[in-house]
């Protein structure tokens, strides 16, 4: 099992991470790195000051509106509520170091410990886009509302005592924007945050236009959460058979050749053939297939006339997909760059590896005609799905389904 293993540890909340990370050393499901053990024996006293807290009574749900996690519910129509005084929180952790050391793990650790029933676990930028949609609905269903920040942070921390982030960044202007006033109301609502990121908090955001006015964030930062480094001399990536470059740019001679490196990695020695795929009366012909994982170009896929079942009963049967050549998309294009977004939600909600070489950066990509700004949601999913953790979990489902292919 590598050291970033993600998989949650069977130990309830009386057992803190340090007691289940010296088992699992003990187990040898891990392997003993001295600089993870001192972030863990930090988690630990966050875990133990959150234990010592009294629980809050559960909150009555809002309304379900089909979404899933911290977001779901309504928040447009919100009223005003009063919360009630909470005692002293604690203060929460901000765990940065470089990538591969392990600081997915520790946190995940942490959370499945945690000694709390409200709590939340999710990708930052997934985090962010959800925040930029709540706002969008909050303004549009309630006009005059002048300020929807406090009331959006009022929901989030009626959902979630405890927020715990992978991969904190700042990259977008608009998100820096926010991020203050919404943080400092989530703190006024004694939520306790944990992050792991790859930037030191006074280094989020620099060097670009507005830097200065995100630096307040960071004020917030450094007063509510303790940074502490994890920078474990060996980088428990290194070795693992799965590639960590997912977005490939350019298009060009040299990415076709490591997405061929990447499809004979994942075939794993099996026979690479045609599928045909059977589902609700259509079928779905795949040129090039091998076990867990396919291969196309983005006309194949993109070009034709394809909708969500036939991208679900893809993302359902191979775990890995490779897709080449993919362009950036115009005002004439429209309709290419529909079934793009279509084919990414569904890999997307099925937790698919998704290895590509394109034009462009996600972001790039499809930047005018109609349905553009919808892309940003599709650009920020891409951006994910090429993360740390994604990746980890991505490939424990593709070893487990060339395990049942080889069966």
């Amino acid at each position: 099992m590598t050291q970033t293993d993600k998989s949650a540890p069977a130990a309830s909340t009386r057992q803190g991470p340090l007691a289940v990370y010296r088992q699992r050393v003990a187990a040898g499901d891990l392997n003993s790195d001295p600089d993870q053990a001192r972030v863990i024996e930090r988690l630990d006293q966050l875990w133990r000051e959150l234990a010592a807290m009294p629980d809050r009574p559960a909150q009555a749900p809002a309304p379900d509106n089909g979404a899933r996690g911290l977001f779901s519910g309504r928040v447009s129509r919100l009223r005003p509520q009063a919360v009630a005084p909470r005692p002293a929180r604690p203060r929460g952790l901000y765990i940065v170091g470089r990538v591969g050391r392990g600081k997915t793990m520790v946190m995940d650790l942490f959370y499945a410990c945690a000694p709390v029933r409200q709590k939340e676990r999710l990708h930052f930028l997934r985090f962010m886009q959800d925040v930029h949609q709540r706002l969008f609905e909050l303004k549009r269903d309630n006009p005059s509302m002048t300020d929807p920040i406090p009331p959006l942070a009022k929901s989030i921390a009626g959902r979630a005592t405890l927020l715990c982030f992978d991969e904190f960044q700042v990259n977008d202007i608009a998100d820096a924007m926010i991020l203050g006033r919404l943080f400092e109301a989530l703190f006024a609502c004694g939520v306790v945050i944990v992050a792991t990121s790859n930037t030191e908090p006074s280094q989020l955001f620099q060097n670009r236009p507005g830097a200065d006015a995100f630096k307040p964030f960071i004020a917030i930062i450094r007063r509510e959460l303790d940074t502490i480094e994890l920078d474990s001399p060996r980088d428990y990536r290194r070795g693992r058979e799965q590639d960590q470059e997912t977005w490939l740019v350019p298009a060009d001679t040299r990415s076709s050749q490591q997405l061929q490196h990447v499809f004979r990695r994942y075939a794993a020695g099996q026979k690479i053939e045609p599928v045909t795929l059977q589902y609700s009366g259509r079928s779905f012909e795949i040129e090039q297939a091998a076990g867990p994982v396919c291969r196309f170009g983005f006309n194949s896929l993109c070009g034709r006339p394809l909708g969500p079942n036939d991208y679900l009963a893809l993302a359902k049967r191979f775990p890995v997909v490779v897709i080449e050549d993919i362009p950036c998309m115009g005002q004439d294009e429209a309709n290419l760059a529909r079934r793009f977004i279509t084919l990414i939600d569904a890999l997307y909600d099925n937790g698919n590896l998704l290895f590509a070489s394109a034009e462009a950066p996600p972001d790039k990509l499809f930047t005018q005609g109609e349905g553009s700004d919808a892309f940003a949601r599709t650009a920020s999913r891409l951006a994910e799905m090429g993360s740390e953790s994604w990746l980890e979990h991505g490939a424990q489902a593709a070893q487990a389904a060339h395990s049942l292919s080889r069966a």
